[in-house]
């Protein structure tokens, strides 16, 4: 009888496109998969260390697996477990622990299922993260997470993901074309390009910091294959989207006019302490390119609140610099210290009181701006991709520029795409719209 296996992803996309490539390497050893909350003969916790939060929920996933199975072996992988591997190895029902270049060769480990009474820790140095293993996920969406680019190479003040992944290393043009390919013969309508650094693609293709190909590249390459009607690039660094690629986008056949930007402080001070590599004048050209390009696009902007030396005023700067600013929605991260990296160790720390205080106005300039911008797009039309869950009576969905729409449950337009006009906004702040025509556009 085949062993069954259950995984459990924690963080980004990125994380979600190396757990489904991970769980294909499962199958091919003849596991079964299961949801998590099943009984499973291994699970695997795909973590992430991005913020404090996640670190604690580790704890609360692994008592869920061995509620679910006391007997059931436990490895944790993912960058939480490159970071602090010996940490996790010490939580109580964890058998086996991988780092960055790992855990992709994690069946490799499980000759023995028997349970160890402490982790096993089969962690990497950092250094030796300098290969590149293609993802994508699919099968539980109507749109794939496609990986194009590994690891960092910035140098960010508060950043641990250059400990966790590694230096920067891009997947090859052709390999990154034939995932593309294999996801839409599988009828899947949009893929999402998701990497740590995405807008550095090229860099290390080939084990090196040789260059054959750049991000625009990649983006006319992509924009070429049949059968996918949807591209949406994920989070890409100011300093890096450049104006080729936002007037590409403009005319492009299948990338959708979505950006996500992120920002981290509107005050350049603190811009200068985190060693981002842009000041703010920068950040207000890119959206204003954007919109004078595409005046009906969608800009998501990250924001982190409470670094350490940010005062009120270096925060009402941030506040106001976004206020004036025509973006669509904001990501607001509370800074929490990382060990091993320079922000941890700097003065003027703020308190959590006065952190929480300022991601809570963010948090509603967020839901104030996300407002305006669907209100300015209802008269419009606008193609929906409708998503597969039955959510209370109600299928969501989402048109190119990222509204989030709603309609009563058919499913009959799961996984469709039909062009619609935007109505009226609901009580939840979704958006109601009335179909065109009949038709599917696909």
């Amino acid at each position: 009888m085949s062993k069954k296996v259950a995984f459990y992803t924690l963080g980004c996309k990125l994380n979600f496109s190396e757990t489904s490539t991970i769980a294909r390497g499962f199958e091919k050893e003849d596991f079964q998969r299961v949801d998590f909350s099943d009984e499973a003969d291994v699970y695997v916790i795909n973590t992430c260390s991005v913020t404090e939060n996640a670190d604690k929920r580790f704890k609360t996933i692994v008592k869920q697996a061995q509620k679910s199975n006391p007997d059931a072996f436990v490895a944790a992988v993912g960058c939480y477990a490159q970071l602090k591997p010996e940490e996790l190895a010490e939580v109580d029902g964890v058998d086996l622990v991988l780092g960055a270049t790992e855990k992709f060769k994690i069946t490799d480990y499980l000759n023995d299922l028997t349970k160890n009474d402490k982790g096993e820790v089969h962690s990497c140095e950092i250094e030796d993260a300098d290969f590149y293993v293609g993802s994508y996920a699919i099968g539980d969406r109507t749109r794939a997470f496609l990986k194009v680019q590994d690891g960092c190479d910035y140098k960010c003040t508060y950043c641990t993901i250059p400990l966790a992944r590694g230096i920067s290393r891009s997947d090859t043009l052709s390999n990154v074309l034939n995932n593309a390919k294999k996801i839409a013969s599988q009828d899947i309508k949009e893929i999402v390009l998701t990497g740590v650094n995405i807008g550095d693609y090229g860099k290390g293709e080939f084990g090196n910091k040789k260059h054959e190909h750049t991000f625009l590249d990649l983006v006319k390459a992509l924009d070429t294959i049949n059968g996918i009607h949807r591209l949406r690039i994920s989070s890409i660094e100011p300093n890096l989207l450049k104006n080729e690629t936002i007037d590409f986008v403009e005319q492009s056949n299948s990338f959708v006019p979505h950006f996500h930007v992120p920002l981290q402080s509107g005050s350049d001070d603190i811009l200068k302490k985190m060693r981002r590599r842009y000041l703010s004048n920068l950040y207000v050209d890119r959206v204003k390119r954007i919109k004078s390009a595409m005046p009906h696009a969608c800009i998501g902007v990250d924001v982190i609140v409470g670094f350490p030396g940010e005062t009120d005023e270096h925060f009402l700067e941030t506040y106001h610099f976004l206020n004036d600013l025509d973006i669509s929605y904001l990501h607001v991260f509370t800074y929490s210290e990382r060990d091993n990296t320079v922000a941890a160790e700097m003065e003027d720390v703020v308190p959590k009181k006065v952190r929480n205080k300022r991601s809570k106005m963010l948090r509603g300039l967020s839901a104030k701006k996300r407002r305006a911008f669907y209100e300015s797009q209802l008269g419009t039309v606008r193609t929906v991709l409708f998503e597969g869950e039955n959510k209370k009576g109600y299928i969501h969905g989402f048109t190119e520029n990222y509204i989030k729409v709603k309609a009563p449950w058919d499913p009959a337009l799961v996984n469709t795409l039909h062009q619609v006009e935007l109505e009226d906004i609901d009580a939840d702040g979704l958006v109601r719209f009335k179909f065109v025509s009949s038709e599917i556009v696909a």
